[in-house]
């Protein structure tokens, strides 16, 4: 063996290290705002973290609802979401992180992804109806007021295809474009099964009534409800009636959307 080789012997190791040693650190000093981009991707625009602080492990932005890449009207959710990723998994090709909102969500939720199969723990965020403006038509035109509190099961994901069941509570809704206040209170339940999904709206109480359930594919979307008012609030409930659907019987009107 060669001088040159017993040297290259003794410092490979030592070489080995520093180049694992600098490639943790650079990987621990990545900026927060490497991970922002994902969920404008993935979700169309519509929900976004802006205004990025920290580090890819230890870090925090704010949540931004918008109507795709128009954010002209995008509405902003007061309080930071704040995470944190487990740098040993990595090594498994697994991505964990943990995940909480300072003022909507105070119980962390884990998110643990690898390239094929991603898994959300249940948890709940709560937040104002006035925030669903910032997605664009109708939610704009209705200027909604009230409290959304949104709740899920194990939510899993494998191949593209999503687990799992979504429940959103819209308590003591009003809307500019009605005196009625509050016009009620709704349930939204999705239920994730694979390829399609389904979804079903019902009221919990108030003098407009909406009830409806529907399909969402990867093909197609479709939704088939009514609204109606009760009786006493029939002569100031009928200029909204008219606008969220065609007429389909004495102070009802169908609710119909097809994607």
């Amino acid at each position: 063996m060669t001088y040159w080789m017993r040297r290259l012997r003794v410092a490979l190791p030592w070489l080995l290290v520093a180049v694992l040693s600098a490639a943790a650190v650079m990987l621990t000093l990545l900026p927060a705002a490497w991970i922002t981009p994902q969920f404008a991707r993935q979700t169309g625009g519509h929900v976004n973290l802006v205004n990025p602080a920290g580090s890819l492990w230890h870090g925090s932005a704010t949540l931004m609802l918008a109507a795709g890449a128009d954010t002209s009207t995008a509405t902003l959710l007061p309080g930071r979401i704040e995470w944190q990723t487990a740098f040993w998994p990595l090594f498994t090709g697994r991505v964990r992180m943990t995940m909480r909102h300072s003022e909507a969500m105070p119980e962390p939720i884990t998110v643990d992804a690898t390239l094929r199969t991603a898994t959300v723990t249940p948890g709940t965020i709560a937040v104002p109806a006035s925030l669903l403006s910032g997605l664009g038509a109708p939610f704009n035109t209705l200027d909604l007021q009230g409290d959304v509190q949104l709740s899920w099961s194990d939510w899993r994901r494998f191949n593209h295809e999503a687990f799992g069941q979504m429940t959103i509570m819209l308590t003591d809704a009003s809307s500019r474009v009605s005196l009625v206040r509050p016009l009620g209170s709704y349930r939204v339940v999705f239920q994730a099964q694979g390829a399609s999904s389904t979804l079903d709206l019902a009221t919990i109480k108030g003098p407009l009534m909406l009830s409806g359930n529907g399909t969402v594919s990867a093909a197609s979307t479709e939704f088939h409800g009514t609204a109606s008012a009760a009786p006493e609030a029939r002569d100031n409930l009928a200029g909204l009636l008219n606008l969220l659907g065609r007429p389909s019987g004495p102070d009802t009107v169908a609710l119909t959307f097809a994607h």
